[in-house]
């Protein structure tokens, strides 16, 4: 059984793939400080060398919004139609996006 006041912290792993722009996240994982995080990330989720970045959070620094807020949080969106791709006219020429 662990001890909490022993235990590593938990970090959110995100890698950025060789052909992407954007950081995806790929997992967690326990470790004393960023710097072995960064490392212990590389030797489980890189072992292709599939990634050209690697970022690591510490879990208890992220904050997220709740699903049960979801109506709250997205409703104001709808009263904004010019964020809707359908308010806007695409030419022909351009073709299907």
């Amino acid at each position: 059984m662990s001890d909490a006041k022993t235990e590593w912290p938990l970090w959110e792993v995100f890698i950025r793939g060789q052909h992407g722009l954007s950081h995806r996240h790929v997992g967690s994982l326990h470790a004393p400080d960023a710097e072995m995080a960064i490392k212990n990330a590389r030797d489980v989720y890189t072992r292709r060398n599939e990634g050209v970045s690697i970022w690591v959070v510490e879990a208890t620094q992220i904050t997220a919004s709740s699903p049960s807020d979801k109506g709250p949080l997205y409703e104001p969106s709808e009263s904004k139609v010019y964020r809707h791709p359908t308010f806007f006219d695409i030419p022909k020429d351009v073709g299907a996006m």
